[in-house]
């Protein structure tokens, strides 16, 4: 697989039930919202440089696609896996987000030594994944997972 030198950007779109709500929730983990994309229907939220949640409400979510919005909090359908510094960092968002209105580690923490991850549900059940991992033990060879 060849590689771009090119910094490519992200944008997830996530349809929300209470568009303020969101905001709040997203910007309590550190997101930071960019108001030339927001408006009452949408909100921009920048995590980085390259990474960008698009926050729509569900009337103009449907603007976009006929496809029914699932119940996010009784089914998956993506789980949003974010690197962080450290394992302390993945404990900080974890912790940003239940005290912010979200549900802490929803799935399985995972602690192999050399890779940290937890998750949590935002208040509309989409599932992110905040992991570090020690890049140098996974490219010398970390022992594999039953995972």
């Amino acid at each position: 697989m060849e590689r771009t030198s090119v910094t490519q950007m992200i944008f997830v779109n996530l349809p929300v039930a209470d568009l303020a709500r969101s905001k709040s929730f997203y910007a309590a983990l550190g997101f930071v919202n960019e108001p030339r994309f927001t408006n009452e229907q949408a909100a921009c939220m920048v995590l980085s440089d390259a990474i960008f949640v698009m926050l729509l409400t569900h009337d103009f979510w449907k603007t976009f696609t006929s496809k029914a919005i699932p119940d996010a909090k009784a089914s998956a359908q993506v789980m949003l896996a974010v690197s962080r510094d450290g394992k302390e960092a993945v404990d900080a968002m974890v912790g940003a987000a239940a005290a912010s209105g979200g549900k802490a580690d929803c799935n399985p923490k995972q602690d192999l030594g050399f890779m940290y991850g937890r998750s949590f549900e935002d208040p509309d059940g989409h599932i992110w994944e905040p992991n570090w991992m020690d890049m140098q033990a996974a490219l010398d060879g970390a022992p594999a997972t039953d995972r």
